[in-house]
Order: structure tokens, then sequence, then C-alpha cells
């Protein structure tokens, strides 16, 4: 199978050349373009993620010998997470080589995070089918970079951070509602609130529940440590 332009340009930013191009294919289609004969990069997505996970558990250990379980854990979790694949993405240009839908192109998916996380999820599948772990791994350790060594010892994702920052005070923990619900069932819009016990808050709106708690945390926990 021969691969389009824009596919044979993300092998070269991925560094890796694919004998067998059909999985490259795959891994940038997104489920809106799927069918019968096309199929999608969901199955990828979820190995892609575990052979991620074990990269960044080997590199986390071989980077500080010294460091415990209670140490590795936030710093691999700031890793590994939907938002840490989609800021690779989108280095590497992944959003340009997307095959989507009429309806999720024109809402803005190639940008999208989850879309773009997704995605990087489902390339490092592809490597890994296509030439075994060791070039997964290869790859993911080059596109990540600096991110391995810099990632904070006390690395936490903004909702256990919010959540330990009340405790500290004496609060319960943050509270978090959706406000409303937007957008089409294959591209909705989350809503969502959080506030502490204090009566601060803060809103934030994303593709997933999960995203728009984590982006409102962020929000508040900013505005709490400015103490605004």
């Amino acid at each position: 199978m021969k691969l389009s332009a824009e596919l044979t340009a993300l092998e070269a930013r991925i560094g890796h050349r694919f004998s067998r191009s059909e999985l490259l294919q795959r891994a940038v289609t997104h489920s809106s373009m799927s069918s019968p004969t096309r199929k999608d990069n969901q199955r990828l997505e979820f190995l892609g993620d575990r052979v991620l996970g074990l990269v960044m558990a080997e590199a986390l250990l071989a980077h500080d010998k010294a460091a415990t379980e209670g140490q590795l854990a936030p710093r691999f979790n700031a890793l590994v997470r939907k938002e840490t694949c989609a800021d690779v993405a989108r280095a590497i240009s992944l959003g340009d080589a997307l095959k989507l839908g009429r309806s999720e192109m024109m809402s803005g998916g190639r940008r999208k995070q989850a879309l773009l996380g997704d995605a990087m999820e489902a390339v490092i599948a592809a490597v890994y089918l296509d030439a075994g772990f060791d070039a997964a791994k290869n790859m993911i350790l080059r596109l990540w970079g600096d991110r391995i060594g810099r990632v904070e010892a006390d690395a936490r994702d903004p909702k256990t951070a919010l959540q330990e920052w009340a405790q500290a005070r004496g609060m319960p923990p943050p509270v978090y509602s959706e406000q409303r619900r937007s957008g089409p069932d294959h591209a909705p819009e989350f809503t969502i609130a959080v506030e502490l016990q204090d009566g601060q808050r803060a809103a934030a709106i994303a593709g997933s529940k999960r995203q728009a708690e984590q982006a409102a945390a962020k929000a508040l926990l900013a505005q709490v440590e400015s103490g605004a």
C-alpha cells in the first residue's frame, strides 16, 4: 500500500519507515472515518497506551535509581497522560495526517487534545506491531525527549494537586459539577465547574468530562496559589 505524502512526511518526523504501511494508515484513522473496509485506530490506541506505559516505567527507573514508588508514580502519570501524548502529537504535526469524517473535521478535530492523544498512542502501537518493542521504545524516547529528565519529582495532575491544597488547609475535597453539555454525540463539549468549601470556583470546557475537570482544577489551583 502506497502512503500519501502526508503519511510519508509523518514517517520522517517519527523516524520510522513502515514495512506494513496499513498499520500507519489505521493509526491515523479516527472512528468518524471507519467503515467495513477501513478500520479505525481505537484498538491500536489501547495497545499503544500499554507500550508507552512500559517504556516510561523503564525510563524512569533508569533515570533515578534512588526514587521510591511514591515518587515515581506521579512522574509516570505526568508522562503518559493524554495531555502529554497530545503535546508530543502536536510537536510532530500528527494532526495534519489524521483521517477524519467531515463533521469531526469541521469541529476542529485536528486540534482536539483527545483525538491527538489517542492517535499518538495508536502510532506507538503501529510501530510496535511493525517492528517490535525496541523500535517503539526508541521512537518514544526520541519523541518524549527531555520530558523524562525534567518531569517534576512531585508531579501531580491538577485534580490531585488541588485536592492536596484543600486538605492541607483543613477543607474537604473540591466539588465538581457538570454545568452544560453541548455539541453532537460524536464530538461533545462539557462545561465543568469546581468549587472549594470557601466558595472559590473555576470552570472549563473540554471534549470529555475528565479533561474539563482537569482544566477547571488547573484554573482554580492557579487562582488560589496566586492569592486571587
